[in-house]
This record gives C-alpha cells, sequence and structure tokens, in this order.
C-alpha cells in the first residue's frame, strides 16, 4: 500500500457564477472525501447573488477543510475564472469540477493515487448524471465511451472540465499559451487539452476518478444545444485541427439528446407531481 504522506498534494479548484443553491452541495461532497484535498478554491466570477458569502459559510463551518474564495472579477467568462483558480492553487495538482458537481467520495484519493505515477500530467475521470433516471448505467456508458473517445483522439486527447486535474507545473507550461475565448465560442476544456498536446505533454483517462453532474445543459432549447455541441467543431478549427474522429462526441450528443430532452422532460413532470408542482433535481437524485 502507498504510503500517502508519499502522494502528491490536491487542490480543488470550482469556478462559480450564481451558484448559491448548489454551491453548499458541491463543496460538502469535496469535505466528505476519504482523503482530504490540500485546499478547496471556490472563484467567484461576478455572481449578484449569495454564492460568496454561503462560501465563506462553509469556510467558517469546516475550518479544517481550507475553503476559500478567489473573486475573478475583471471578465466574465469561464475561461478567465478557471485561469484564476488554477493561478492562485499552491499544490502539485489541481483539481477542477463545476459547482453543480458531486464528487465521489474517494476521488481525492484516486487523483492523489493516479497521478503519483507520472505516467500524464492531466487526466479526466467519467461522470454520473445524479438528477437522471438509471444512473448507474448512465456511468457506466459513459466511462465507455470516454474511453473510446481516448482511442480515437490519438495525439488530442480530451479534458472535461467537470472532472478533470492537472499537475500544477503542466498547467504553467501552457499558461500563457491558453486562448482568452472573449467570444465565448469554444470548449475551454478541449483548448487546454490541445496546448498540452502541441507542448508534448501527455493526457490520461482514470476510470477511478468519478464525479457526479448535472443534466441541466438537456434542458436547452435544440437551437442553443446545437450550438453548445459545436462547440467541439470550433475549438478544433480554431487550433487548424481537421481530424473527424475528434468530432464523435458531437455526432453522440447530437443523437442522444432527443430522447434525453423527452426523458428528462418526463422525469421533471413526475417529481412535480410528487412534490406538489416543484420539481427538484436533487430530489431525484436523493430518490433513486
Amino acid at each position: 500500500m502507498t504510503d500517502l504522506a508519499s502522494l502528491p498534494t490536491v487542490s480543488i479548484v470550482i469556478p462559480a457564477y450564481n451558484e448559491e443553491s448548489g454551491i453548499r452541495r458541491c463543496l460538502v461532497a469535496c469535505i466528505e472525501q476519504t482523503v482530504p484535498a490540500e485546499e478547496i478554491i471556490v472563484v467567484d466570477n461576478r455572481s449578484t447573488d449569495g454564492t460568496r458569502a454561503a462560501v465563506e459559510a462553509m469556510a467558517a463551518a469546516f475550518p479544517d477543510a481550507n475553503i476559500r474564495v478567489v473573486v475573478q472579477d475583471a471578465e466574465q467568462g469561464i475561461t478567465p475564472t478557471r485561469n484564476a483558480g488554477f493561478d492562485a492553487a499552491t499544490t502539485d495538482v489541481i483539481g477542477r469540477i463545476d459547482a453543480d458537481s458531486a464528487l465521489a467520495p474517494d476521488w481525492v484519493e484516486q487523483v492523489k493515487r493516479a497521478f503519483a505515477t507520472r505516467e500524464f500530467v492531466a487526466a479526466s475521470g467519467p461522470v454520473e448524471y445524479y438528477d437522471m433516471p438509471m444512473r448507474r448505467f448512465g456511468h457506466k456508458a459513459d466511462d465507455s465511451f470516454r474511453k473510446l473517445q481516448v482511442r480515437l483522439a490519438g495525439d488530442y486527447v480530451f479534458l472535461f472540465g467537470t472532472n478533470m486535474a492537472i499537475t500544477k507545473e503542466a498547467w504553467l507550461a501552457v499558461r500563457g499559451d491558453v486562448c482568452a475565448d472573449r467570444e465565448d465560442l469554444m470548449h475551454e476544456d478541449i483548448d487546454l487539452a490541445v496546448h498540452l498536446a502541441l507542448k508534448g505533454f501527455k493526457i490520461g483517462y482514470v476510470s477511478a476518478m468519478v464525479a457526479g453532474m448535472s443534466a441541466r445543459r438537456l434542458d436547452s432549447a435544440p437551437k442553443d444545444y446545437f450550438y453548445y455541441v459545436e462547440r467541439f467543431k470550433r475549438t478544433y478549427e480554431a487550433h487548424g485541427i481537421r481530424d473527424l474522429r475528434l468530432l464523435a462526441p458531437m455526432a453522440v450528443f447530437l443523437g442522444i439528446y432527443p430522447a434525453l430532452h423527452a426523458g428528462r422532460r418526463l422525469t421533471e413532470h413526475r417529481v412535480a407531481q410528487r412534490w406538489g408542482g416543484v420539481p427538484k433535481a436533487v430530489e431525484v437524485a436523493e430518490a433513486d
């Protein structure tokens, strides 16, 4: 058994914009780990609700968790907000999740063990949609699909911002290269992966790094969902990469959208009936 003291240190970075309603649950999952993270950083990006106050209250309630708020008010957007969090991290490895993510209890431990091998400088893991039915089946399907993506990707293995980690050293090596994307056209996580690949860094995939996430993207209107999915194509084209294999996620996400969108609406309708007309994805997750 590897001595935990010899494993790399890990931060968890959480970009947040108006996430008051869910940030506490996200932080609880970050705190209740088999092996604690050395620090948890929430980057508040011009929130107009109680996000910052909620995080500060959690930091006061759990002082040993080393929760801190970084304020990024210079620009609106996920890329500068992520960058501010990565810059603020003080550990060997920087974990990156979303404010609606719910980490598996051993996520930090799995990140530490995976990065101790030094086989790669960044990695993603699978997700489990906690507000959709058949969560465990969905988790297995997601894991299988992402493994296939890795095999198809060649030199350009993806990163998935909802569930990823990168060494601080690798981040500093590409910090000046990643695209600002002020027009908000690209996937910032894939942009990061491309720049790592261009520098010759290896990106891995770790099935044991499991995070829960919301399927709320499926609530988008078809036009908005299509624009979101097209970020794959726009990101690769912005870097002069034209490889149809890399667009496999686009085909899959567009293909499954009608059925999953309809299924999600049906689930919300049933929950609304059960909970007196107030759909709550949280209750669906807890009731599963």
